[in-house]
């Protein structure tokens, strides 16, 4: 039997993704997507059927027999932070469709693509996206690109050109030869290049024509599949539908599954299995994500396949892992494999509470690319044990006592802990938001921290008394000083060179206004009780902030971030003075 050939489309955010397959299937999914970015992968099947109606004068014209029986195409987030994600979906894709916003060139998320698309050795087409944001550029109201360009001015042409050919640049750079698909003599050595517009629907019969033609020519026969084999594939989402119970979105990418076949699948427990009920295929252009009622009942589905599975038992599954049918000799194992590796956690960090696996794995691995640690990785609302496990980490650990919630809310009781400890739940429903939202609260945090810190501690400062500039002579002293280096504040003990104290700052002023602090290069006024000036100190005179030995420890070891290299210089002429005149309180 020959299975349709699995097309992943990748590429980076924003750059027309979803949009090219809503095209194809003439529906709205990605105005359904959280921010316009698919953050779950997605599948749906083009019946071949569709492929010759949209590219029907071309097949003729290239006189292409097509027996493939459809196309199934697997939708993937675009954001780096889904590499995982796009891993699993290239680790089973036959073929690739690899979007390039023409006007924007490859942007970071694009290389990615193309690292895994090599990695995986998955063959690939290029799709140029935004044609028709040239300048001039006119829709002609074709599927066909050449039809289209052929009927465009020549200064659109031209520009058009100047833009493929930049992306062949940047592809070669990338260690690809490429060239614009019609002038491709041979596939095997070069990249296609497929200018297309996913709003118009320009270049979408020669994209689907050469994906279908390719596919059947190059894959052979990694289409045939046994239908005798067990099913294997990835849970894209678990979902409670209406007259069916608990469901389980599947791709089917390997084997063939029936009404009554056993399946394993992960839970947060272990391995579970069910008995399959029901079985249901999308109608086809209709997405997996969309309702149970664009369904309809099947008594067995072989790869490669988009499947909802209906059957008792399925409430644990966790979304993003795997499903195997039991006849597989092989299912605990693999399994076991994939949850290992999945939910491994540090000894210290931050609590990730999210709605599927696939996004456990991108959050774990974009909060690892920044250098954050996670303590715990579970599936679900954030429950009152993950705000108490979080509390228990602010003693410790205060920079990672914060709970990171994708897709999941937070329960009652949990809120109500929440209130009581002071700890922060980050909720968002887009992967780089919750990025970004922690980001903006780890930075407030040591803010805060750092704020603390600095009143807390006495740091280095070094004065020179400006001459004439004498305002009293005692009770209390006032007189200028520059600031030499360092910082000095109100409270600050201050010290002469030979470690004989001279007394605590009282007042720094700016021209008559108060100052909580001066710091190196700043000239001011200060006040000092218990001196009087031209005895114990007179013009010129450098003084020092007096900080004690086990102070100074503190700052050089514990507390270096807060220093500058001045203030570290600083530090060990103060140190110095302290064991000279032995000043230790």
């Amino acid at each position: 039997m020959i299975r349709q050939p699995i097309i992943t489309v990748m590429g980076h955010v924003d750059h027309g993704k979803t949009s090219l397959l809503d095209k194809i299937r003439n529906t709205a999914i990605a105005s359904k997507e959280a921010g316009g970015i698919t953050q779950h992968i997605g599948a749906s099947e083009v019946p071949i059927e569709v492929v010759k109606r949209i590219c029907g004068p071309l097949i003729k014209k290239m006189g292409v027999e097509i027996t493939i029986p459809g196309l199934l195409f697997i939708d993937t987030p675009g954001h780096e932070a889904f590499t995982n994600l796009r891993r699993r979906g290239g680790s089973v894709s036959d073929l690739a469709i690899l979007v390039v916003d023409i006007t924007k060139n490859l942007e970071p998320q694009t290389y990615e693509a193309i690292d895994i698309l090599r990695e995986y050795k998955t063959p690939f087409i290029v799709a140029a996206n935004k044609i028709d944001l040239m300048t001039g550029w006119r829709p002609a109201g074709t599927s066909s690109f050449l039809e289209s360009f052929s009927k465009q001015s020549p200064g659109v042409k031209e520009e058009l050109e100047a833009k493929l050919y930049m992306l062949v640049g940047k592809l070669s750079e990338a260690g690809f030869s490429s060239e614009r698909f019609d002038r491709v003599t041979d596939v095997t050595k070069e990249l296609s290049i497929m200018p297309i517009s996913a709003k118009t629907g320009e270049g979408i019969a020669e994209l689907l024509m050469y994906v279908a033609g390719l596919s059947q020519k190059f894959l052979g026969k990694r289409l045939d599949i046994d239908t005798g084999e067990p099913g294997v594939g990835s849970i894209i989402e678990k979902k409670e539908e209406k007259g069916l119970g608990i469901t389980l979105d599947v791709i089917l990418y390997n084997g063939t599954l029936s009404v009554n076949d056993t399946v394993a699948f992960a839970t947060e427990s272990g391995i579970n299995t069910a008995k399959i009920r029901a079985l249901l295929k999308p109608k086809p252009l209709q997405e997996m994500r969309e309702s149970a009622g664009k369904f309809y009942y099947v008594d067995f589905v072989s790869a490669a396949s988009g499947v909802k599975i209906s059957g008792s038992g399925l409430d644990g599954a966790l979304p993003g892992s795997l499903v195997i049918s039991t006849k597989s000799q092989t299912y605990e194992e693999e399994i076991s494999a994939e949850l290992k590796e999945v939910f491994a956690s540090d000894k210290s960090g931050v609590i990730l509470k999210a709605d599927t696996i696939g996004s456990i794995e991108a959050i774990s691995r974009l909060l690892k690319s920044i250098n954050v640690d996670i303590s715990k990785k579970a599936l679900g609302k954030v429950t009152k044990r993950d705000v108490l496990d979080a509390f228990s980490m602010r003693a410790t650990d205060p920079h990672n006592a914060v709970i990171l919630a994708f897709g999941v809310g937070i329960e009652d009781d949990a809120e109500a802990e929440r209130q009581a400890t002071g700890i922060d739940v980050i909720n968002a429903n887009i992967i780089y938001k919750l990025i970004d939202n922690y980001k903006v609260w780890i930075d407030a945090h040591r803010k805060r921290e750092r704020e603390l810190l600095e009143k807390a501690l006495t740091f280095p400062g070094k004065l020179k008394i400006l001459p004439n500039s004498c305002f009293r002579v005692s009770h209390p002293a006032v007189f200028g000083v520059e600031v030499a280096a360092g910082r000095i504040k109100p409270s600050y003990l201050l010290m002469k060179e030979n470690g004989d104290m001279i007394g605590r700052i009282k007042e720094i002023q700016d021209n008559g206004i108060g100052k909580q602090e001066a710091k190196k290069g700043d000239s001011v006024a200060i006040s000092i009780s218990d001196v009087t000036f031209g005895r114990q100190i007179k013009e010129n005179d450098i003084l020092y902030t007096f900080i004690p030995s086990d102070e100074i420890r503190a700052l050089k070891f514990k507390h270096e971030q807060l220093l500058t290299d001045d203030d570290k210089d600083l530090i060990e002429v103060l140190a110095e003075i302290n064991r000279n005149a032995k000043l230790e309180k």
